[in-house]
């Protein structure tokens, strides 16, 4: 017989899987720890009700998947709206990269007048 625990540590990182997010952001949109979610997903804890309601909703699925035992592959559409979230999420992550270095940059050139401008003339 198929433990629940084993069903549910499956189903949640395929869901992870398909959706393309880490144990560490599962957790943070369940608002839990990155290890209770190891746990949960190592068949060393179980999740209380409200928890598996919480959990289902960040893997965007409702809470019975988390306990069937076949999880489809995911369709050409979902992996695309992986791949999209995860070149967006790298975009805004460089984008705020380069602010944060733009902002620790040595000030502009004083103008021509001693004024702040960006000007070297």
């Amino acid at each position: 017989m198929i433990s629940l625990k084993s069903v549910l540590a499956f189903n949640m990182k395929a869901q992870r899987r398909i959706l393309g997010i880490t144990q560490a952001q599962l957790a943070e949109r369940v608002d839990t720890s990155t290890n209770y979610i190891a746990l949960i997903e190592s068949e060393r804890n179980f999740p209380s009700l409200p928890m598996l309601e919480r959990i289902a909703a960040a893997l965007e699925i409702e809470p019975p998947v988390l306990f069937m035992t076949e999880i489809r592959p995911p369709t050409e559409t979902e992996t695309l709206v992986k791949a999209q979230k995860q070149i967006l999420g790298d975009i805004t992550n460089f984008v705020t990269y380069r602010i944060k270095q733009i902002g620790q940059e040595s000030p502009p050139f004083p103008g021509p007048h001693g004024d702040a401008g960006h000007s070297i003339v």
